[in-house]
């Protein structure tokens, strides 16, 4: 079916990014349409329509062409994207993993005006962030994985990235304060306002909602602008604030106010809550669009609030930054094409390296076992510490790692919590996911405006060498890995999980059970977890209560530390998927607040 022929429906030409060097082509095995035996013709051009088209490239021709930049536009004002020209709106049908009842609702209510996979995902996102302080804020980082039907998977970066253009050089290294906390068996991290670093969640969701979604932008983010003004506390986020309210959020009492009830008491889940403020601006955002949180007041207010306080965001940051839009990486289990966040980002490449690795176990005997996922992680995450976390080049060491893995295997490799995950997918095959993060939380507030600030420059372990070690503008590493997935048969998955560095080890597993044993979505998601966590020098164990998983622990020889039940810890994998029937599903995880749904 040529699904560019319908209004509202995403289109091969609407996602192609143009090609990269040679190397990444070959490297990273970055989809091309003519994989699917269709001529995809040659892209439009980037930026604003100008009437004109160039030449396609060759795939393989050593052209050198960087990720593709999208630059800063008014809102999407369409007024009948999801529109046929009779005035007919397309029915679509959606599904949708989300982290809450009201952020669910949102996103399937989408279907009902036109709307598809990326609408969902977007509107769900959106109230998403309005809802779950502490956990996710306007003021992260985000990406967004898009696999339209018919067209080749891409990721928008959002994620965040090191400020300082034009601050006094006398401010960095200042400005934050080191906090310890029992989260997890035990997390230090440093917040305040030399930890935040330049947001980036509001400028990808506009390039993703100009690019792919069929809805106007005032009708994808109203809905958040109503739930910030009334909204239930979310169990998994009353559950982390528990931990950090009184040290984390001490200093602010604007940020305070919004994770503790009155007199500073602990907040308990399904509590009512309200902010106002941000109710107020995101109003504004929907009616103003995107530029108010980069050059407009929303912006102005935060570059004060940085430079009165030793933080490094400055007015040249918030007004540099771009939205990165780069083809998926692809790899390959089972009979599943998987698509996953590309570099500079950590969590997709580390997530590949380990998902290839288990195909090949599977292969080779039959089965994969719980030694090999013990034994794979930690190879790939003794790596990831010891030299990757510390590249200046993520980018290019990235795909260089992913090249010597597919050559040589796990041999080439020797030498946050606040985040959340939302995915959806649509009846005519377009999928959807979405991660977000603010770290953390610097426990801090634009003043004035409701929105919680990211403490990314504060995550020790994205941080290797140290706190603002890198150039201004430069994207920070992220484990973020939101990831998409197709058959030939016509299966089609969106799955994503929160969980800072228990992301990629939580997909790893899940997608293992799904894509190789071909189990049931929930079973999969439900199966037990594990994690290899670097203390000092070595691996502690972390899994949850299983058998057969204490016996290749004791095999393996590690430190272990068990969880007697399933632990919002390791994650919160959320996924919607499309059977080759076409019935739709959607599957959340009982680990943290989850709610998934089917529109009618």
């Amino acid at each position: 079916m040529d699904v560019g022929s319908a209004k509202g429906r995403l289109t091969p030409d609407s996602t192609r990014t143009g090609e990269s060097r040679c190397a990444i082509v070959a490297r990273t095995r970055c989809a091309v349409s003519s994989r699917h035996g269709e001529d995809p013709g040659p892209p439009t051009c980037v930026g604003r329509p100008c009437g004109r088209r160039r030449s396609r490239p060759h795939p393989l021709r050593c052209e050198r062409r960087p990720p593709e930049r999208s630059p800063r536009r008014r809102p999407p004002h369409r007024s009948g994207h999801a529109v046929g020209q009779d005035g007919h709106v397309p029915h679509r049908r959606v599904a949708v993993a989300a982290t809450g009842q009201q952020a669910l609702d949102a996103g399937l209510a989408v279907a009902a005006d036109g709307g598809n996979a990326v609408d969902a995902a977007l509107v769900t996102a959106f109230v998403a962030l309005a809802t779950e302080p502490g956990m996710v804020s306007f003021g992260g980082g985000a990406f967004v994985n898009v696999w339209p039907v018919g067209g080749d998977p891409v990721v928008v970066d959002g994620n965040v990235e090191m400020p300082g253009r034009g601050a006094d050089p006398a401010r960095f290294g200042r400005g934050v304060r080191e906090v310890v906390t029992a989260y997890g068996g035990g997390v230090t991290m440093h917040a305040g306002h030399g930890s935040v670093a330049t947001p980036g969640i509001v400028p990808a969701f506009a390039v993703a909602a100009e690019r792919y979604a069929a809805l106007p932008w005032t009708r994808l983010v109203e809905p958040a602008a109503e739930a910030a003004g009334s909204y239930p506390m979310g169990a998994a986020a009353s559950r982390y604030l528990a931990f950090v309210a009184d040290t984390l959020f001490a200093e602010d009492e604007e940020a305070r106010a919004l994770v503790t009830g009155e007199g500073g008491a602990q907040l308990s889940g399904g509590e009512e809550r309200a902010n106002p403020a941000l109710a107020e601006v995101l109003g504004r955002l929907a009616a103003e669009g995107p530029d108010l949180f980069s050059t407009g007041d929303v912006g102005q207010a935060l570059a004060a609030t940085m430079a009165e306080h030793d933080g490094l965001v400055t007015a040249a940051d918030l007004a540099s930054y771009q939205p990165i839009v780069r083809p998926a990486h692809l790899t390959r289990a089972g009979g599943w094409d998987v698509a996953v966040n590309p570099p500079p980002a950590v969590g997709g490449p580390m997530l590949a390296v380990m998902l290839g690795e288990l195909a090949k176990r599977h292969g080779a005997s039959g089965d994969w076992t719980w030694d090999d996922v013990i034994e794979i992680q930690r190879a790939v995450l003794s790596y990831r510490t010891s030299v990757h976390d510390f590249s200046r080049d993520l980018e290019a060491d990235g795909v260089d790692l992913l090249a010597r893995v597919d050559e040589h295997g796990l041999t080439a490799m020797h030498g946050s919590s606040s985040t959340a995950n939302v995915s959806a997918v649509d009846s005519d095959g377009n999928a959807c996911t979405i991660t977000m993060s603010s770290g953390y939380s610097a426990g801090l507030v634009v003043p004035g405006t409701g929105i919680l600030l990211n403490n990314a420059l504060g995550e020790v372990e994205l941080n290797r060498l140290g706190i603002h070690a890198l150039e201004p503008g430069t994207r920070l590493a992220s484990n973020m890995a939101p990831t998409t997935a197709r058959t030939e048969a016509g299966r089609v998955l969106a799955i994503g999980s929160p969980g800072a560095d228990r992301i990629t080890t939580a997909l790893m597993l899940v997608l293992g059970q799904g894509c190789l044993h071909d189990r049931d979505l929930r079973a999969s998601i439900a199966s037990p977890r594990v994690h290899l966590r670097q203390v000092d020098d070595g691996f502690v164990v972390e899994h949850e209560r299983d058998e057969e998983v204490a016996a290749a622990v004791a095999r393996s020889g590690l430190p272990s530390h068990e969880y007697a039940e399933p632990h919002m810890y390791f994650g919160g994998v959320g996924a919607a998927a499309v059977a080759p029937s076409g019935d739709l599903v959607a599957a959340g995880d009982a680990r943290r607040e989850a709610a998934t749904g089917v529109s009618q």
